[in-house]
């Protein structure tokens, strides 16, 4: 199931001729399934996580495809979660897991770019306003699955570069301690999952609940 460019989609191989969206009835603007950076970078998280092997050449040019997709800022785009926050924080999860030496410089960038974007009150959050406007991303309130996002993609990082940003970590834990309810759940008004980008957005429920424990148990265990 990979792609021409060296990434994978959700769905669908090499679909990814954008004119189709051009027909009449296409009012979401999605009747394709290009590969993205966020769902490149689950596989190959999935290979370093369950020690799996694939073809040298199909790693390479996945780790070449997220490599170019990379924005200035060090930032990755994220097609089914919200947004830049989701997106870098999978890219960085995968290359620290298999190719941390070869793109350290890759990854403190992206690192970096996560730890600009912390509010005030420890946290994260993006707006889906970010998907129209580039000048919008990393910013938003504070949400339990993005701060949990932005935590993992850092902690990535940290373990895998020795990225100084631990200061930055513990106050994102922080976040997520003094906003988990009393019965031991967290709430977030936002919708934070993307259906079609620009278009139509979901709200997981169990993305404010699964995210949050898996950052805390991360967290434990580095």
């Amino acid at each position: 199931m990979q792609c021409k460019p060296g990434g994978w989609a959700a769905f669908d191989l090499d679909n990814d001729q954008d004119w189709i969206n051009l027909i009449p009835y296409g009012d979401l603007k999605a009747m394709i399934d290009p590969n993205t950076a966020d769902v490149t970078a689950r596989v190959l998280e999935m290979l370093g996580e369950c020690n799996l092997s694939m073809e040298d050449d199909r790693v390479h040019r996945a780790i070449a495809y997220l490599i170019k997709e990379q924005e200035p800022d060090g930032s990755w785009f994220g097609r089914w979660g919200v947004n830049y926050i989701y997106g870098t924080s999978g890219v960085l999860a995968a290359l620290s897991l298999i190719a941390p030496i070869t793109y350290q410089e890759q990854i403190d960038r992206g690192a970096a770019w996560l730890v600009s974007c912390q509010n005030a009150d420890g946290g994260w959050g993006e707006t889906c306003a970010s998907y129209q406007d580039k000048n919008l991303k990393g910013t938003g309130i504070s949400t339990a699955s993005q701060t949990s996002w932005a935590l993992l993609g850092i902690m990535a990082a940290i373990a895998g570069t020795k990225f100084a940003a631990q200061v930055t970590v513990d106050r994102g834990i922080e976040y997520l301690l003094n906003t988990q309810r009393s019965d031991g759940t967290w709430d977030e008004a936002q919708f934070t999952g993307t259906g079609f980008p620009c278009h139509f957005y979901l709200k997981y429920h169990l993305y404010q609940q699964y995210f949050p424990l898996q950052t805390l148990a991360r967290y434990a265990n580095i």
